[in-house]
């Protein structure tokens, strides 16, 4: 009987012990409920490496296309022009003048103080170059000069000096004439062209001297604008040539050339020589003019300037728009032909002499 109960609990002990195993086989098949193992560990590192590795393939391929990007837009961008430079001195610099020291180009962003400076040093160099600049008009008194100013208008000076002389012969005073039978003098002043307009004008100025001035030219500014045929160009050819009196002459070359020089912006007469005149001290005004002017007709022309044989080349912003080589560029100056004064200037080398230092005016002395 006792070996009986033995056996029934041996039984009953296998028989409850059987399903804790069978769970714990299924657990360790299903893998839930078990410390994970090195086959988990691993297999997470697996899954990390290939997730990193896409990332890293997938930056690539971004990198690639923005550098692919990049070098099809420097492709289309267009090539930079190239930029001539001025020599360090002027190619064909004139005998007896001292070369321009440096390229002074000066920057977008110029400086009032660095504009004052290069202005004046332009009109330095270009006294050395015309010392003898003066207005190039005949003349023998302030009414002489002020028709001749007047008649100066859409021709050239030398066409006036080749009229005036039979014309001051016959009128020599404003009274003379402003009593004139107008056919005779535009007969006279036919060659200048306009002579209708310019005939009107010289008569009706020359009246107004006599009725209003006493038969003198007045020296003021105010009173001269009130003349038919003057205006503030003339007036300061005038008051700085005939009394002395310092004035900006804004004519076709000083615009042309001040505004290439970048010295103003302006296009209104009135204002350029407001700018200009702010550049430099009053005393400078009349024979700037004359520099500036002289440089238009002779060197910097308007559609052809000779750039490779102008003395201030390494100071012009605008050098380069001209011709540079420096023997085709001394094909484009023009020197008038005659004598100095009261003529036609001859090229500044008939004007020294063998030790290269200004000679005495032709006539002088």
């Amino acid at each position: 009987m006792k070996k009986a109960a033995s056996e029934k609990k041996t039984a009953s002990a296998k028989t409850a012990s059987s399903p804790k195993k069978a769970a714990s086989t299924k657990q360790a098949a299903s893998g839930k409920g078990a410390a994970p193992g090195k086959g988990a560990v691993s297999a997470k590192k697996t899954a990390s490496a290939k997730k990193t590795a896409s990332a890293k393939k997938a930056a690539s391929k971004t990198s690639a296309a923005q550098k692919a990007s990049k070098a099809a837009a420097v492709k289309k961008a267009p090539a930079a022009k190239k930029v001539a430079v001025a020599p360090k001195k002027a190619t064909a610099r004139l005998k007896g003048t001292a070369p321009a020291k440096a390229v002074v180009h000066p920057p977008g962003d110029e400086s009032p103080t660095a504009l004052v400076r290069r202005a004046r040093r332009i009109n330095r160099e270009l006294a050395e170059v015309f010392p003898y600049a003066h207005p190039e008009l005949d003349f023998e008194n302030p009414f002489q000069l002020v028709v001749a100013t007047v008649l100066s208008a859409q021709t050239t000076d030398l066409r006036v000096n080749q009229t005036t002389p039979s014309l001051f012969a016959k009128y020599p005073t404003p009274e003379d004439l402003a009593a004139a039978n107008p056919e005779e003098v535009e007969e006279i002043l036919r060659p200048c062209g306009f002579f209708r307009a310019k005939t009107k004008s010289v008569i009706g100025l020359s009246k107004a001297l006599v009725e209003d001035f006493g038969g003198e030219v007045p020296g003021r500014l105010e009173d001269l604008v009130k003349l038919p045929g003057v205006g503030r160009k003339t007036a300061f050819v005038v008051l700085g040539n005939a009394f002395g009196r310092p004035g900006i002459t804004v004519d076709t070359h000083f615009q042309r050339l001040v505004r290439r020089w970048r010295w103003t912006g302006e296009t209104d007469p009135d204002k350029i020589e407001a700018a200009i005149g702010a550049l430099f001290p009053k005393s400078d005004w009349t024979d700037l003019s004359h520099h500036v002017i002289w440089h238009g007709r002779r060197i910097c022309h308007a559609r052809k300037p000779a750039c490779g044989a102008c003395p201030i080349a390494p100071l012009c912003p605008a050098y380069g728009e001209g011709e540079t080589d420096p023997e085709k560029a001394k094909k484009l100056l023009k020197y008038e032909k005659g004598g100095f004064p009261g003529q036609r200037l001859k090229p500044p080398q008939a004007y020294l002499d063998a030790g290269g230092t200004p000679a005495p005016p032709l006539g002088a002395g």
